[in-house]
């Protein structure tokens, strides 16, 4: 279907007559001057003209609002703190998530902590607290790989009471035997726990006390 001209949508019908302009042509043509029917040219051009800048994007309103936003300052971006990692030879890696202030935990003590223990794809394995709770049952253990996976004995040595580290533990520091600790005594999470031995295990420890 064709579309109707410009000249078209902006012609008025010539039939309307006012009570005083009956029978006066001067004044229909007068009438019709004023209201742009006598010069369908000129106001073609001015509305083809106004349509071709604002196509282009000269629109005073559009202009004035950009002008704005170019002229705001920008606002300085602080960049995020980032967490260093620490990486032992044994090939766990470390991060000092909170800095303690109490005492310092050193091979052969005995410390209280709560953990939290993830696989590295961050799904849980085992934990002190309860995850729907918030309960804790803290454990105690010795500073010591005989008694401990190794993994875990480098993260607690240097740590602080109030402290807490999260570390990555390949399975050659991990649970290299069932006798080792941190392990669960209720039969389902030990289970789920030895079935992700081989595996490397994220553990996020925080130090409780220092015996």
């Amino acid at each position: 279907m064709e579309a109707p001209s410009l000249q078209t949508l902006l012609r008025f019908p010539l039939t309307f007559r006012s009570p005083c302009q009956m029978g006066n042509e001067k004044s229909k043509v007068a009438v019709a001057k004023s209201l742009g029917v006598g010069f369908p040219s000129l106001t073609v051009k001015r509305v083809l003209r106004r349509s071709f800048l604002q196509f282009l994007g000269f629109n005073p309103i559009l202009l004035n609002v950009n002008t704005v936003v170019v002229a705001a300052p920008m606002q300085e971006m602080n960049e995020p703190e980032v967490i260093r990692t620490q990486k032992l030879a044994s090939g766990v890696r470390i991060q000092e998530i909170i800095e303690g202030e109490g005492l310092e935990a050193r091979e052969g003590d005995l410390v209280e902590v709560n953990y939290v223990c993830r696989r590295s794809n961050g799904y849980f394995v085992h934990s002190t607290v309860d995850q729907f709770t918030g309960e804790s049952a803290p454990v105690i253990l010795p500073v010591d790989d005989k008694q401990i996976i190794r993994g875990l004995k480098e993260v607690l040595i240097g740590m602080k009471v109030g402290g807490k580290r999260r570390a990555l533990v390949p399975p050659s520091s991990g649970y290299v035997n069932e006798k080792l600790r941190p392990i669960p005594d209720e039969f389902g999470p030990r289970r789920s726990l030895l079935s992700h031995a081989s595996e490397p295990l994220i553990f996020e420890v925080q130090l409780l006390k220092v015996f």
